[in-house]
């Protein structure tokens, strides 16, 4: 067998370049590149593998091009973003250093995983021999002396193994990949790598290093569930479909909009669902939940079936289980996760998104929804866009009352939405614009919204930008961030800069947390500690007056082309400005304040935050009542259903 001498990490770096996933016939390498940062841990490991790969590349060579990120952490959030906008067919790996750069990457790691997005980890760890410990950076457990900070990677990963000799490389690398490109499986995948062992020489078979294509599944649903999720449809009355992420990573957009044509039933969408029907469609409801349309809760309520589509019913998704209210609600879970099949005791059809509409709009031919029913989906849409509408174009009587040079939250994201092409990418985390977003948006293309919703991680936004338009450089990208998400991680700014990668940052200045704020208000706890206010002398607390923060001075001194904006003509223009400016000028950041207290249209549902149930203050108290009420609506969705005359149920 002819053998090749290489370290551990040149051996890393030469494999990963020879990885490819494959579904449908197309094929596409399953890593874009490497992105890192180096220190003790992997400079003369990976690092020194990606140089050589460098420096010994040329046309037509298989190396992976390296990317210096800023942050461990936002470089996982890049990666992830790559992964979603390709669909989970292509992902890029991340190396960081011993201790803290790669405990760093724990926040990504969990962000990866609960999403179902796949990102490879190649934390470094300390040495396997331990011929020099205790090192700088290492964790000194006295009742386990094999310990090691990467071994918190273990509950936030699918995957996790360490290469403690170089022997184990090889199956560690191949059940890696497996994971990678398993869609029932992904997530984040974490490989740790002792520091000396990265440098290690050793005797690799050639064949480890030979092109390899790993085909991505579309599992077919079995016949007789297919059949049994048919009869339970065609007993329903007033069926209801929530899309989820499952619906764009299968690509069964097309399908998803073919059922709902044929059967006439309405479609809420989940955070990562929504786009699995364009603005327009006639079964689209919009949004559904805790931040859904009033139309799409409208018809949940009421809803005898449900039928989820590549969701795992997230508590925004399901109102924290007072979405579904109907006596004797009955579900069917198509999903291609097993885990996620059998939530809610519904009938589980496991298999591929794509393959199983497709085979339930067959099982279903001739069968439809009764005409009022889709004249009531029509008559709930058109009152909800009038909400949407007014929340875009506020009255006079709204922008009368800003306070000089402040927008409304609604005016920024309509005209964003408005001037922006419809293959343009609207990209937000965490704060209150996801909510509005998830409500407002009208999407008008399939890989056209990114919302980070699984882990709502502050911070994503200005690294995922970057991820994204990496996937598809032929789309602008407006990633929508508040101040307080702009302040956990605008360092990969630099990083754009650097790559000169152009993404266009709306950086909505509003002094605080404003979804917080509100909610703390709703809890009874009247805003405390969620603005950006300093310190009084007199009260000692921190009411004071606005802090002297200038964001859009923070990100011009980054590098990045800024716009400020003071009223709606100027954000119309700043919009038409950072479209046209240049693909390879780096970031421009759209600087505009808003107004806190102005609030997107109402969903008409709940959220279960628990409320302090004794307290000495009053709105705690009625806080706490409404609570109750809310309370009282919850479900467990656990009692066993009637189920098709020869199928059992799950």
């Amino acid at each position: 067998m002819s053998t090749v001498r290489l370290t551990v990490g040149q051996a890393v770096v030469r494999f990963l370049g020879q990885q490819w996933s494959e579904r449908d016939g197309e094929r596409q390498r399953l890593f874009a590149g490497v992105l890192g940062i180096f220190g003790h841990g992997n400079v003369a490991g990976v690092g020194q593998a990606l140089l050589q790969a460098e420096l010994a590349a040329d046309e037509g060579s298989t190396h992976l091009p390296y990317v210096l990120a800023r942050n461990e952490q936002a470089m996982v959030h890049t990666a992830v973003a790559y992964a979603k906008q390709r669909d989970r067919l292509q992902t890029w790996a991340c190396t960081a250093s011993v201790g803290p750069g790669s405990t760093n990457m724990l926040t990504g790691a969990a962000l990866a995983t609960i999403n179902r997005l796949p990102v490879l980890l190649l934390p470094s760890s300390v040495f396997a021999t331990r011929a020099a410990g205790p090192l700088l950076q290492e964790l000194e457990q006295p009742h386990g002396g094999d310990l090691t900070v990467n071994d918190a990677f273990r509950p936030l990963s699918r995957f996790y193994d360490e290469v403690r000799r170089p022997e184990q490389l090889p199956s560690i690398l191949l059940a890696a990949m497996r994971v990678l490109t398993d869609p029932a499986e992904t997530g984040a995948v974490t490989i740790s790598l002792p520091q000396d062992v990265q440098a290690e020489a050793f005797d690799w078979p050639e064949e480890l290093f030979a092109e390899r294509v790993w085909h991505v599944a579309r599992p077919p649903a079995e016949p007789a569930r297919i059949a049994a999720a048919a009869e339970i449809i065609r007993s329903a009355r007033r069926p209801l479909v929530v899309a989820g992420g499952g619906v764009h990573y299968s690509g069964a957009e097309d399908a998803l909009a073919a059922f709902c044509t044929a059967t006439g039933i309405p479609v809420g969408e989940t955070q990562a669902g929504k786009g699995s029907l364009l603005h327009g469609h006639p079964q689209l409801m919009g949004a559904i939940g805790s931040t859904g349309t009033t139309a799409a809760n409208a018809l949940a309520a009421e809803a005898d079936v449900v039928i989820g589509v590549g969701t795992r019913y997230q508590d925004f998704t399901t109102a924290s289980r007072t979405a579904f209210a109907a006596d004797g609600v009955r579900f069917v879970n198509l999903n291609i996760t097993p885990f996620d099949a059998v939530k809610h005791s519904g009938l589980t059809v496991v298999g591929d998104a794509r393959e199983a509409l497709t085979a339930l709009t067959e099982a279903l031919d001739g069968w439809s929804v009764d005409e009022d029913h889709r004249e009531e989906q029509a008559r709930l849409w058109a009152d909800w866009d009038a909400l949407v509408e007014a929340a875009h174009h506020p009255s006079p009587e709204v922008t009368d009352a800003l306070a000089e040079g402040l927008l409304t939250q609604g005016t920024v994201l309509g005209l964003v939405n408005e001037l922006s092409d419809p293959r343009d990418v609207v990209l937000c985390a965490a704060g209150s614009m996801p909510g509005d977003l998830h409500k407002t948006w009208r999407v008008r293309d399939r890989r056209a919204y990114h919302v980070e919703y699984g882990y709502s991680c502050m911070g994503y936004e200005v690294p995922a930008s970057i991820g994204i338009r990496w996937a598809d450089p032929t789309r602008e990208v407006f990633a929508m961030v508040g101040d307080g998400g702009y302040l956990m991680m605008p360092t990969e700014l630099v990083t754009a800069v650097q790559e000169r990668t152009k993404v266009i940052i709306v950086l909505v200045q509003n002094h605080g947390f404003h979804s917080i704020g509100s909610l703390s208000e709703s809890l009874g706890s009247q805003r405390y500690g969620t603005a950006y206010r300093a310190r009084d002398a007199a009260s000692g607390r921190l009411d004071g007056g606005v802090l002297p923060v200038d964001l859009a001075a923070n990100a011009r001194s980054l590098g990045c082309h800024v716009i400020e904006v003071h009223d709606r003509p100027g954000l119309e223009a700043a919009i038409r400005e950072a479209r046209e400016a240049p693909a390879d000028g780096g970031p421009v950041v759209i600087h505009v304040e808003t107004d806190p207290l102005v609030h997107a249209p109402d969903s008409a549902s709940w959220w279960d935050v628990p409320v302090s149930e004794v307290s000495e203050l009053e709105s705690t108290r009625e806080a706490h009542e409404e609570y109750t009420r809310h309370k009282a609506g919850q479900r467990g969705h656990l009692t066993p259903t009637e189920t098709p005359k020869g199928h059992t149920h799950d």
